[in-house]
């Protein structure tokens, strides 16, 4: 279900938070549209916490620490990442209007980033909003192998830690199937949400500025 809406102008950074604590979200037609539409899916995708999957391999990859992790450092790069065409899509709904509404919840400390970084180039990463224990994912990229997945993983391990209840991935993709990501229905989404918005989390759980790396991601991850 989706609710157009002309009057993106009139959108603005908190009007956005009331709408992801009511369970909605926007988006835009293409890059190039200014009106934004309201979206609030039939089935709702989730990520459970206390069931994510990571493969061997991932998990060696991550252990192995090629990339650095860094959060809440850059995110015009991370959304320009998001917004560019890659492998696997040719065009993005990321529009100019979008891009702008986020950068204003990320200066007021509700939007957040895991970049991922070679020889300090950022070459993955994802954002998304947080509202007390709900933190809800909106977009990844790579530009090498395994990078948004190394971002996942360590956003999670972030999630988990700072007692998090629920992480929204809007829709369920392959790509976010392999982690365990599974659809519900919109009435069991409402009750996560509202136990969610119930409880307050930390997503500093690792100080700002602290390099967390892949064997404590992990250890997170593992522990039960």
């Amino acid at each position: 279900m989706s609710h157009a809406s002309d009057h993106a102008t009139e959108i603005t950074p908190d009007i956005l938070l009331k709408a992801y604590a009511a369970g909605i979200f926007p988006m835009a037609e293409d890059a190039d549209d200014p009106s934004l539409f309201w979206v609030e899916p039939r089935e709702r995708g989730i990520i459970p916490l206390d069931s994510f999957h990571i493969s061997k391999r991932l998990a060696r990859t991550v252990r192995s620490d090629q990339f650095e992790i860094r959060i809440d450092r850059d995110f015009d790069g991370v959304i320009a990442g998001c917004a560019a065409p890659g492998v696997d899509r040719e065009k993005t709904w990321i529009s100019r209007r979008i891009r702008e509404l986020y950068g204003e919840l990320f200066d007021a400390g509700y939007c957040h980033t895991v970049e991922v970084y070679r020889d300090d180039r950022l070459v993955g990463g994802l954002y998304g909003v947080r509202l007390n224990g709900a933190f809800f994912g909106e977009s990844m990229f790579h530009t090498e192998r395994d990078a948004s997945k190394i971002a996942l993983v360590h956003l999670v391990a972030r999630l988990r830690r700072g007692g998090f209840s629920l992480l929204d991935t809007q829709f369920v993709t392959s790509h976010l199937a392999q982690f365990g990501a599974i659809e519900v229905p919109r009435r069991s989404y409402k009750q996560m949400l509202r136990n969610a918005m119930e409880h307050g989390a930390d997503w500093d759980c690792w100080p700002p500025g602290t390099i967390v790396s892949g064997e404590e991601a992990l250890a997170v991850l593992q522990a039960e």
